[in-house]
């Protein structure tokens, strides 16, 4: 079993027995997601650490996407919930990247994808450039701001 599950599930019970009723609850809903995810398609399988660490930040960013809604309709109590459970589970999370940071990954992403095509990557190559950077960012930060950095060297 992954260690980040098996830290997930051990907080659970410790939750339970303080009767932490959002910490519960929160843990309660990533763990249910994880084992969704584990026996999503055609055969059941054991998630890694790097498998739990999408899935809990998939599971932030539902919580951070329902209080804006919430927050939107006028609805404060069930957003501060959403952001209540958001916060719990973003502690399960590596520290997200500053933008100098960010940068530096995307500049190394796009020398390497210079290094594979011999000429400098256009917007044509985003693609082969978010890859790369992905594969150096791996959770660290979300999705639309590194496709936004990457852009932004490219033009």
């Amino acid at each position: 079993m992954p260690a980040l599950k098996s830290r997930l599930q051990a907080d659970l019970t410790e939750a339970m027995k303080a009767r932490a009723a959002t910490r519960m609850a929160s843990l309660r809903m990533a763990l249910t997601a994880i084992t969704s995810e584990e026996v999503a398609g055609t055969e059941a399988r054991e998630l890694t650490d790097d498998e739990v660490l999408r899935v809990l930040t998939r599971e932030v960013k539902k919580r951070k996407e329902a209080a804006e809604a919430f927050s939107g309709a006028g609805r404060a109590e069930q957003a501060r919930a959403e952001l209540d459970e958001a916060e719990v589970l973003s502690a399960y999370l590596p520290t997200q990247l500053d933008d100098t940071e960010l940068n530096e990954l995307v500049d190394a992403a796009i020398a390497e994808v210079t290094a594979q095509l011999g000429e400098a990557p256009g917007q044509r190559q985003m693609g082969q450039v978010m890859k790369a950077a992905n594969a150096r960012v791996t959770g660290r930060a979300e999705g639309g701001r590194v496709a936004a950095a990457v852009r932004a060297h490219l033009t």
